[in-house]
């Protein structure tokens, strides 16, 4: 791969990033909901940047985590415990979001250990992405 990596695979990147800190913050407010959200986000972001710019394909219109990390996997291989969970953390897209998508009232039902599997899995896939893209913190 060329050590110069397109812009807009980078703004995907920093915006994984911010996303991701966002989680954080959530998390340490309690804001449980918010939280899996930015970790879906964060997630999403990463893997988009990696199919920017190591795939070199146009992104694929989804939200679906699993689907996404099946166009790198063969270039970004996760531990299995992040693959396991990919399917947990995808599905806050809505249901963290919307009344009746899942939970009747999501900011009351989600808790902090889902918040804080979802962000462990934004961690890695974060990591892993920012290792094969070269860059650093």
């Amino acid at each position: 791969m060329s050590n110069i990596i397109r812009e807009e695979a980078l703004n995907w990147f920093k915006e994984a990033n911010y996303d991701l800190a966002r989680a954080r913050r959530s998390l340490d407010e309690g804001d449980y909901a918010l939280s899996v959200f930015m970790s879906q986000q964060a997630i999403e972001k990463a893997l988009k940047a990696v199919i920017i710019a190591i795939k070199r394909m146009s992104l694929p219109k989804t939200h679906d985590l699993v689907r996404l990390y099946n166009e790198v996997s063969d270039v970004m291989p996760l531990p299995q415990e992040a693959v396991d969970r990919l399917p947990e953390v995808s599905q806050y897209y809505v249901s963290a979001r919307y009344p009746n998508a899942g939970l009747e009232v999501p900011s009351e039902r989600i808790n902090r250990a889902q918040a804080i599997r979802a962000l462990e899995v934004a961690n890695m896939v974060i990591e892993n992405a920012r290792r094969l893209l070269g860059l650093t913190q």
